[in-house]
Formats: structure tokens, sequence, C-alpha cells
């Protein structure tokens, strides 16, 4: 790769450990994917839940932040991904105190160096919009998507460690989405059946990505004339990425870069009514009792927050189910002040900030309230959860919520 003078300085220590570290693991990842070069970034988004760190990732960290301020303070805004732990609520969802020890130490490391404790997935509802052309190192994987295919931002997927690398250098390797080659259209869709809510967004987002299986190929998505909405869009491309790895999407007339492409991929695949009711059908289990629901991953918007709080309202929980309800610090903030909290909880759901069902042990918290049927309006969530325990199972906002109340699904 080449490099700077200034990218020369911190890979010999003259920044500092923490810059010295950051530009030397950046050199490695970019001479891995063939990048000439780095590019500067505005902004990085940090994948650094407790869960995956553990006391080893916590404990690297903090050696890092144990440099002098000088040399370990972020330089280009950085924010966080959703945490492990929800400090008001993790004893009632049987996480331990160990957990929330841990926690705290990812804390206090991270706003040393300067990150901002956003802890959302939902940073482009919430923090600032990326928009076209500006280049940034963003982690999590419905992030990415979302604001390379409908900002026209320009992001690869980026690890933990790439992300804060990112933010103490300023820069990315310039490789993949960065590129405009990587950006053209590679397979092509065309929706016969519009979606009739987020699960089947997200049942739609799950099959594309299925069909294209690679970080590397970017759908073309023909039969979508009307702009479905955040949410829907939201849905659609974390189901994506989760099935296929998918990290841009192109719509005509709805996403930003539809008219940088000649032509769309000669070779088309249909997606009708009964190819989106398969995938639901897929994970069906009507009858089974419920022992778990959750509107997460991603988590929900203040729209979502209202439309939940509007199916629940005089309606009570099961007592042998648990609704968790997920969503943003700044989300949270406004929900309290709008009443919609309130009106969650007094059906006796819970309401979460800053975290994420399958970034907050979610293993542990099954061994502990002993779930194993897990019910969400989210395809992106069926298609991880599994790998921790639970059957789960898609349906509808409605559905879910109805079941919640029988205790089995309906």
């Amino acid at each position: 790769m080449r490099v700077s003078d200034e990218e020369q300085a911190m890979r010999a220590g003259a920044m500092g450990e923490p810059r010295r570290w950051a530009i030397a693991h950046q050199i490695a990842v970019g001479e891995f994917f063939d990048a000439v070069d780095f590019v500067p970034v505005s902004q990085a988004h940090m994948m650094a839940d407790t869960e995956s760190l553990g006391d080893s990732g916590v404990a690297f960290l903090e050696r890092l932040a144990a440099a002098p301020e000088a040399e370990r303070r972020v330089q280009v805004p950085t924010i966080t991904d959703p945490r492990g732990i929800d400090f008001a609520v993790y004893k009632r969802l049987g996480q331990s105190e160990a957990m929330a020890a841990l926690e705290a130490r990812a804390i206090a490391a991270l706003r040393a160096f300067g990150v901002l404790m956003t802890d959302t997935c939902i940073n482009y509802q919430t923090i600032m919009m990326p928009v076209r052309g500006e280049h940034l190192a963003y982690g999590d994987t419905g992030v990415v998507i979302y604001s390379n295919s409908l900002g026209g931002a320009r992001s690869n997927f980026e690890g933990g460690p790439s992300a804060l690398a990112a933010g103490l250098t300023g820069r990315t390797p310039r490789y993949g989405f960065h590129l405009d080659e990587c950006r053209r259209p590679t397979r092509r869709f065309r929706v016969e059946a519009r979606p009739c809510d987020l699960s089947e967004w997200g049942a739609l987002g799950g099959i594309i990505g299925r069909a294209c299986g690679s970080y590397w190929e970017v759908p073309l998505i023909e039969g979508i004339e009307t702009a479905p909405g955040s949410d829907a869009l939201k849905h659609l491309g974390t189901a994506m990425a989760s099935f296929g790895s998918t990290a841009l999407f192109h719509i005509p007339g709805i996403t930003a870069e539809e008219a940088a492409f000649a032509g769309p991929p000669p070779d088309l695949v249909t997606i009708g009514r009964g190819d989106i009711d398969a995938f639901v059908a897929a994970y069906t289990a009507a009858g089974d009792k419920v022992d778990v629901v959750v509107f997460a991953a991603p988590q929900l918007s203040l729209i979502e927050m209202a439309a939940v709080a509007g199916a629940l309202d005089g309606r009570q929980v099961h007592t042998d189910t648990t609704v968790l309800v997920a969503t943003s610090p700044e989300i949270k903030h406004a929900a309290d002040r709008m009443g919609l909290t309130g009106r969650i909880e007094a059906s006796g759901a819970v309401v979460a900030a800053g975290i994420c069902f399958y970034q907050s042990y979610a293993r542990e918290m099954a061994e502990a309230n002993g779930w194993t049927r897990l019910l969400t309006n989210s395809a992106k969530l069926v298609n991880i959860i599994g790998g921790y325990g639970y059957r789960p199972t898609l349906a509808s906002l409605e559905r879910c919520v109805a079941s919640a109340v029988a205790g089995r699904i309906v």
C-alpha cells in the first residue's frame, strides 16, 4: 500500500502506541484486500459488545486507553453499535453482575478514546444519516447496507478493531464499496408481490440475500415502484445483509445511485407472493408455547415503538411469556416523553435501551429463563438466533402481540 508521510509517522510510533497499532492493523487489512492506499473517512461506527469482546478484548481496549490523552483520542466522530447490557433492566432479563461489570469496563475504556456511546444500530434514523459519496468506516451490517444503498455513502463491513482503528487514524483502506467498480449491480431481481408488513419486507430481504450469497454481489431490485418507507427498507436491508452478507442494493427510483449504471445484469430472478409466503412458513410453529417475543434486530424506530404501544394497549402479556422491546437510547428518551414506554410496559413487556437481543448474551438469557421458542417480526433475528439455541418463528407485529397475550403462537 502507498502510505503518506503522516501514515508513515503513525506506523513509526511518532503519534503514540494507539495510532501505531491502528495504522499497522489497517495496512494488514488493506494488503489482504489489495487496497492501493487509504481514503479519509468522516465517521466510524464500532461494534464492541462485551459478549464478543470478552475479558481479553476489554483488556486490550484498556491497554490502548491507558495512553496519554493526545495519543488515544479518536480523530473523527466515532459511535457505537448496541451494547450487551441495559443497566436499568439487565436483572429482569437474567443477566449477571459479572456481565454488567465487564460492560462498565468496556464503556469506560471507549469513553477514554472519545468514542460517543450512541449504542445503536439505527444511527441513520437517530444520529446522522450519511450522504451520497461520504466515505465511512461502519461496522454493523444493517447500518452499512442502509447507508450505502439509501444514502449513497461508501463503507465496507468494518470489524470492531478496524472501526476503532479508523476512528484513531481518520481513514480506512480504499477497497470494496469505496470503489465505483464494486458498486455496480451484479444480480437482477423483480418483485411481483409487494410485502404487506415489516416481517415480509424482511422475508424479501432474506430471499434476495440467500440468492446472492456473497459480499461482492450487488442486487438490482425491480418492481418496487413506490418507496416503502424507512422502517420497511431497514428490515429489507438488515435481512439481506444477514442472509447474504450483502452490503449494497439498488432499487430504481428509490435508492441513491441507479443513474450511475448503464444497464442491468441480463439474468432475471422473479419473486412472487408464493416465495414470500414460503419463506415465512419455514419458520411457523402454530400452537407452540411462546417463551419470548422480541422486537429488535434492528432496534425500533419511534414509529415502530408507537405501533407496538398501539398493539399492546389494554392487553396483558401472558404470565409465561416475556416480551422485550429494544430501541436506541435517543428513541427511548422520546418514547418516555411521549408516554409510549409506559403504554408498552403497562402490558408487562420490557423496554430496553441501547441493546440488541442477539448481542446481549442471548444463550445465557435462554438458560437463565428457560426460553426456547422465540417469536419476532425480524427476519434478521430468526436467521441469527437459532445458533444461540432458540427455535425462532417469524410473524407480523400483530401476530407477535396476539401470541404474547395468548402465551402460544396463534
